[in-house]
């Protein structure tokens, strides 16, 4: 297990470049004393580069919220690993379930995305999966992540110090602004680090994997996640937005 949590910050579309810049320049302040975490700030790849001017030479590191899975060539609009290598980046999400459900990522893409990242050497995936309300109503939630997780990892050769980080968002519980009970979240990782343990073995998994939590959390409801056995972070969405909130919460996972 590693000794530090992620606390990894996904901004969305909600930021332009302005505001992007001047959060990052809150956050670098507000996190330059952690030491207890890894922190990760993922902008719009609009603000990638100005925000890794920022962030270098502080405590938060930069990510992506989005990758291809070609080294280069005629795909408008996307980006590469290497690419975002290039820029400053270390971590990627990859198969969020905004661009499942928006702009129809499958599971041959997302698997593709993380091959892509894994080979670069270069970068983290941090790769979501999660059950929809439909799926979880009808007792499909474990069978739903296992399929996920087999989706968009079999075949990937983990080794050396590479690490993958897997984000367990129920799907159902995003944006809501109430994240799920403790309880269930700790099932749900149970669930997931089991399912890497056949996959990978539980030496590669130990040394390899991270699971964390995303979904609707916020300095009000962080407490009750901080000691969950199987939990090694958090992906903040909303809670991010603000440099002061989204410290809370990284204060209250470590403590």
């Amino acid at each position: 297990m590693p000794i530090k949590k992620y606390i990894i910050a996904n901004w969305k579309m909600n930021l332009n470049l302005a505001e992007s810049v001047n959060l990052a320049k809150e956050m670098k302040e507000k996190f330059s004393g952690f030491d207890q975490g890894e922190v990760v700030v993922c902008p719009s790849i609009l603000a990638l580069s100005e925000v890794e001017k920022i962030l270098k030479g502080g405590k938060a590191i930069l990510g992506a919220q989005n990758v291809f899975w070609e080294d280069k060539g005629m795909y408008t609009g996307e980006i590469s690993a290497d690419m975002l290598a290039e820029v400053g980046c270390k971590y990627v999400i990859l198969g969020h379930s905004d661009r499942r459900k928006y702009l129809f990522e499958n599971y041959e893409m997302i698997h593709k995305k993380v091959r892509a990242v894994m080979e670069t050497e270069k970068l983290t995936p941090i790769v979501c999966i999660g059950e929809t309300l439909e799926e979880k109503e009808s007792d499909k939630r474990d069978f739903v992540l296992v399929e996920q997780l087999q989706q968009a990892l079999s075949g990937i050769d983990v080794f050396g110090e590479q690490r993958v980080i897997v984000a367990y968002e129920p799907v159902w519980a995003l944006g809501t602004g109430t994240a799920i009970d403790p309880a269930e979240a700790e099932y749900a990782h149970k669930i997931i680090k089991l399912a890497l343990n056949d996959m990978f073995g539980m030496r590669v998994v130990s040394k390899n994997f991270s699971v964390i939590y995303g979904g609707s959390i916020n300095s009000k409801n962080v407490k009750s996640f901080a000691n969950l056995e199987n939990m090694d972070g958090l992906l903040v969405g909303g809670a991010s937005l603000k440099a002061e909130e989204f410290y809370k919460v990284a204060k209250s996972i470590v403590n």
